[in-house]
């Protein structure tokens, strides 16, 4: 029995850890109702006993494998609240392997990675770490989280961190400025995690942020123009100039288009995740949400051993895009429009378990 296939009729009775000697393994044992499938599951671990059983202080990876009885003692009751946050990233995990597998004539039309390719993943050597980012999941308070993390006592605040700051380049190390050894060292040794959100909900997002606030000058100029040009018939001098008034419509256009796709990457804010962070290529250790962001971001910083005095920022975002927003966004859009999207963001839905929005309407 797979957790990525998981019977609602199974719970997890007992996660047996092994210890220091055995650490590359573990097995989870499901108790399930009449007529359920159960059994034990084993697991291997993504490292070896030269990682686990190293003295010292223990890595992330080791405490999202091979908890702690510290760890254990954290939460109430323990073993099952632990067990069942283990087995619902597991799932994740299997859901995004189950899916490169799947479609693998498209998830993995590049074989190998360079070092351009992984610009996105931000590294924490203190705490063994390593972030891929995603524009509008929540990313700003990830970087300052990082830098907190990577300041070595500079920050303490994460809050205390302008958002413009988090976005400088030069504030965080990210994978691509390694060597190839150090890339694959790091690759293997530290615990690797991104966060993700409904796919169009990020993209309407992506839009209202870039294309309906008039301070977003830059993006008016390189892609609104651009978008103007191509999507609106008898556009007037000024919308060709500013291009600061681009409808969702013409946005969508603009993505689906075949000139598009062929003439330059997507940027970063509506880019696909799995082009963004490979996941097909790159073994996520976690895979945390935007729906369920605050308990994910604290489970990351309690693995990392940092939980006790750094917490994930919480606040209400009062612009904030919701579902209900995203559906009236995609009211105008012809439903040949949606499946071409769809088609477009198909991976992302399919890899992340999104199901198909209730508001489409797919041909």
């Amino acid at each position: 029995m797979s957790p990525g296939l998981w019977d609602p009729r199974c719970k997890l009775v007992l996660n047996i850890v092994a210890d220091c000697q055995t650490c590359h393994s573990q097995v989870w044992v499901i108790q399930c109702s009449p007529g359920a499938r159960s059994g034990s599951v084993m697991r291997r671990s993504p490292f070896g006993v030269d990682i686990c059983c190293r003295k010292g202080s223990r890595s992330p990876l080791q405490e999202l494998y091979n908890p702690t009885q510290r760890s254990l003692e954290r939460v109430s009751p323990p073993w099952l609240e632990l067990s069942n946050t283990a087995v619902l990233h597991q799932m994740r995990r299997d859901q995004v392997t189950d899916t490169c597998r799947a479609n693998s004539a498209v998830s993995r039309k590049r074989r190998v990675l360079t070092p351009s390719d992984l610009k996105h993943l931000v590294v924490d050597e203190d705490h063994e770490l390593i972030y891929c980012y995603v524009p509008k999941v929540a990313c700003t308070n990830w970087k300052r989280l990082m830098m907190v993390l990577t300041g070595r006592g500079k920050y303490s605040d994460p809050m205390e961190i302008p958002a413009n700051e988090a976005h400088v380049s030069a504030n965080l190390k990210t994978l691509n400025q390694y060597s190839i050894p150090e890339i694959n060292h790091r690759l293997k040794s530290y615990m690797k995690f991104l966060f993700v959100r409904e796919p169009f909900e990020r993209l309407v997002s992506a839009y209202r942020n870039k294309f309906t606030q008039k301070y977003n000058t830059s993006f008016h100029k390189r892609y609104g123009t651009k978008i103007v040009r191509r999507q609106r018939k008898n556009a007037t001098q000024e919308a060709l100039r500013k291009g600061d008034d681009v409808k969702f419509e013409e946005f969508v256009a603009y993505l689906i288009d075949p000139h598009t796709q062929r003439e330059e990457p997507f940027n970063e804010h509506w880019q696909t995740v799995y082009s963004l962070c490979h996941p097909c290529h790159i073994h996520y250790d976690l895979v945390g949400k935007y729906e369920t962001l605050e308990e994910d971001s604290n489970y990351v910083l309690q693995l990392a051993g940092v939980g006790s005095y750094l917490k994930f920022p919480t606040y209400a975002k009062s612009t904030r895009t919701t579902d209900e927003m995203t559906t009236e966004f995609f009211q105008n859009i012809s439903s040949e429009h949606q499946t071409q999207l769809y088609e477009v963001y198909k991976l992302d839905f399919l890899m992340f378990n999104y199901s198909v929005p209730s508001y489409l309407k797919l041909e």
